[in-house]
Order: C-alpha cells, then structure tokens, then sequence
C-alpha cells in the first residue's frame, strides 16, 4: 500500500475503497459553494490522484481560506502545512501551497497563490489558522517569501544574519539559484572543532581499550 493511502486512513478513519468517491465529493460540495462566492472566473480548480487544488490570486487568498473555514457545509478548519515551490524562471516565481483538511466532513484540499520574485509576498493567515505561525516562518526562511502581517516573521533554521558575506543579500536555501554545497563563507562550519572531539573521544577509525 502506498504511504499516501496509508496517511488517507490514518487520518480520515475511511477506508482505502473510497478514494475514487473523494474528488466527486469534492466536486460537487466544494466547487458549487465557492464558485457561488467568489464566480467561477476567479478560481482555477485542477484534479490529481483524486485531490482537488484550488488556485486563487493572492489578493483573495484570505478571504478563500475564511470561506473554506466557517462554512457550514464546508468546514476546513485544520491546515496540516504550508510550503512553497520555486519555479525560478517564471514571473510568478512562488507557488505557496495550503493543505486543508475537514475534520467533520472528511475532506482534505489543496489551496495555491503565486507571488512574484521582485515582490515575494502573502498575506499571512495565522489569525485565522494558528498552525500556520511555524509553517509560515519556515517557509519564509527556506524560500524568502514574506507573509505579510505575521505576529513574528523570523528565521526558522537559519540564523537572522544568513547572509551573502559579499553581498549582503539575504539568502533563502531552498531557493534554485542557492548552490548546493552552500555559500562559501555564509556560515562557519567548525570542521577542526568536530575533528579534534572525535579524536579525542577515540572515535577516529581506532578502538580504545
């Protein structure tokens, strides 16, 4: 069994034969509802592996999150994550993606918005989704993207002063133009530091009796 059928019945208690119900149900509970709200030009719906993703601009994304929130036939009040894709090369650089989840109505949803590189920011949604507080900030320390109106916009990982020794600019680690053996000179790595330990914990190749 795949582990994402795995995850579906650990978290929805249904099981594994109702995927291929869940997208229809999706269909034709949430798709009705929203386009009702926002008109079905403002919304872009696209289907895989029976989940259903809902694309919305960032100027909406707060008021779709608070619909898909406290309607009554809707109810996704749980976000389970939100993380971010780099397409590098296009205008609309960041993807940022919410998974929702309706405990009442067993029903999970994939919301999007598009930020661009010259200006990488979203509206934050920890007010209305307290989980989002760390999932926001790592997100903004892996990719750089702001969310707006955070209580407390820090690094993750990362430390504040995580930047271009040349530069200055900020760095992000999982943005595509970050190299992937690091930026030479960015963080100190304590090299002799840790050689010097194992040495002297007798864990350098040889056996102390």
């Amino acid at each position: 069994m795949a582990e994402n059928d795995t995850n579906f019945e650990s978290m929805t208690g249904l099981p594994e034969d109702t995927r291929p119900t869940r997208l229809k149900s999706l269909n034709e509970i949430v798709r009705p509802k929203l386009n009702e709200r926002f008109g079905g030009d403002q919304l872009i719906y696209s289907e895989h592996r029976d989940e259903l993703s809902i694309t919305v601009s960032k100027d909406q994304l707060r008021d779709l999150m608070l619909f898909l929130r406290d309607h009554d036939a809707l109810k996704f009040s749980m976000l389970k994550d939100v993380h971010a894709v780099d397409w590098y090369r296009r205008k609309d650089r960041f993807e940022v993606i919410y998974n929702l989840f309706s405990l009442e109505h067993r029903m999970r949803l994939r919301v999007k918005c598009f930020a661009q590189e010259n200006e990488p920011h979203v509206d934050s949604v920890v007010d209305m989704f307290p989980s989002a507080d760390w999932y926001e900030r790592e997100t903004y320390d892996m990719h750089g993207v702001v969310f707006d109106g955070h209580p407390d916009l820090r690094r993750m990982y990362m430390p504040e002063d995580f930047v271009h020794p040349e530069t200055g600019e900020s760095l992000h680690p999982l943005r595509k133009e970050f190299p992937m053996m690091g930026v030479p000179g960015s963080l100190p790595l304590p090299e002799q530091e840790v050689s010097d330990k194992i040495g002297s914990n007798g864990l350098s190749g040889t056996t102390k009796d």
